[in-house]
């Protein structure tokens, strides 16, 4: 087992080998490109030593940005062979004219929350100067926080929607199985598979899910990936309490940054915008699960599936005594049968799969976000074991993407950029 100097040592190298130039790949062939969420946890990560290297990554990131405001979840800054699917399938060039190609959908929008840490990380190591970089990418959050909230929360609900699953950066989860099955497996586009070249096929997403997966591609590129028209034909359409509770968090982080950055309207806009989300949430608490669930909007029923989702509002939400009480008890249940951290679908769950993606498999973000919550609301006990156990899976197993959550084992793929990242973060100063 390394040492945690040899760890950090190693993280920093990790995170420059994935560097193309400005952007980091999550990890090399399996994901070539720039992914929306990782980039956001990686720019984090960088502030913890090197704030211009930061703030570089959420400036391309945000060099992307589409004129309604979305960000999104795959920029193709340069070509490669080794990812499915290309721009050639998204077929967003009218959407990208003037900025480099990207996919049609977005992902969690860890960027808000990324921004703050950058910003005062610059302020604490006395790099004031570098805070002028917040100013255009303040802009640009917050114009990506419009957008989450007139394109997929249309009836001001509180509770933002996703129309396709790569949207929630919880792919393959259970939690979407009853919707898919709605999902038609035809599609115009000759799926090519390239993933399973890389990672054994038992760990990935099946065949039958890869169908459903470009159905929704071609069914939203058919409309010219229009926010309305997108809304109006999805097939797919679930509120979901994980991506709401990020949305939350980032708008409150955007708000404490309003006051420096932004104009009076700006500050009221935000602090409207964080009102309604979090009532979104508090509606989706459900006492007798002990954690809160995401809404099918078509079915027009809650998903009660258990998943990690269930826990991240406690990353936006400042939760009452009972609340507090019945999560402590179901989280430590879970954190229990999976060595102390929180796995993406319980063990004791049908649907559990100790390997397969997010049917089961511990990720490293996924527990630093809870740890953000746990510690919000005074549950510090618990964030360090989580903690703990985070960094022991590292030691154990490196920068894996993922971690088995029976045996430990590192899965998927290797040399994972977010996973370096969240040691960093976890243990800076330690």
């Amino acid at each position: 087992m390394l040492s945690h100097a040899d760890l950090t040592s190693h993280a920093k190298a990790l995170l420059t080998q994935n560097d193309k130039g400005g952007y980091t790949v999550p990890t090399a062939k399996l994901y070539p490109f720039q992914w929306n969420w990782d980039s956001a946890f990686v720019a984090m990560g960088f502030a913890t030593y090197d704030v211009p290297r930061a703030y570089r990554e959420l400036e391309m990131l945000a060099s992307a940005q589409w004129d309604d405001g979305m960000l999104p979840q795959i920029v193709f800054h340069a070509a490669a062979d080794t990812y499915f699917p290309g721009p050639e399938v998204w077929k967003t060039d009218h959407k990208t004219l003037g900025r480099p190609r990207s996919s049609g959908i977005t992902q969690p929008p860890v960027f808000g929350i990324a921004l703050r840490a950058v910003h005062e990380a610059a302020g604490a190591r006395g790099e004031t100067a570098l805070q002028q970089r917040t100013q255009p990418l303040f802009k640009a959050a917050l114009q990506h926080h419009r957008w989450w909230l007139t394109a997929r929360d249309p009836q001001a609900t509180g509770l933002v929607a996703v129309l396709h699953n790569w949207e929630t950066g919880s792919d393959n989860s259970p939690a979407w199985d009853e919707a898919f099955a709605r999902v038609p497996t035809t599609t115009t586009t000759t799926v090519q598979r390239k993933d399973t070249g890389h990672v054994d096929a038992a760990m990935r997403p099946r065949d039958i899910d890869y169908q459903r997966y470009i159905h929704l591609v071609d069914a939203y590129a058919a409309v010219s990936w229009d926010a309305a028209r997108q809304w109006q034909v999805a097939p797919f359409k679930i509120a979901e309490v994980q991506m709401t509770s990020i949305l939350a968090r980032a708008t409150e982080d955007l708000i404490a940054l309003s006051y420096s950055l932004g104009t009076p309207a700006e500050q009221s806009e935000l602090l409207d915008m964080h009102e309604r989300l979090l009532a979104g949430l508090q509606a989706q608490w459900r006492p007798e699960l002990a954690r809160f669930v995401s809404r099918d909007l078509i079915a027009k029923r809650d998903i009660t599936t258990p998943t990690h989702a269930g826990f991240m509002p406690l990353l936006a939400l400042d939760l009452d005594d009972y609340q507090k009480q019945r999560i402590r008890s179901e989280l430590t249940r879970w954190l229990d049968a999976s060595g102390g951290a929180l796995p993406s679908v319980p063990p004791f769950a049908n649907a559990f799969d100790a390997k397969r993606y997010w049917r089961g498999p511990i990720w490293c973000v996924v527990n630093w976000l809870l740890i953000d919550g746990l510690e919000r609301n005074g549950m510090e006990d618990l964030a360090d074991r989580v903690r703990a156990a985070i960094v022991g899976l590292v030691a154990s197993q490196g920068f894996a993407e993922y971690f088995d959550p029976l045996t430990g084992e590192g899965c998927g793929g290797l040399d994972f950029s977010w996973t370096a990242a969240t040691y960093l973060h976890l243990t800076k100063g330690a």
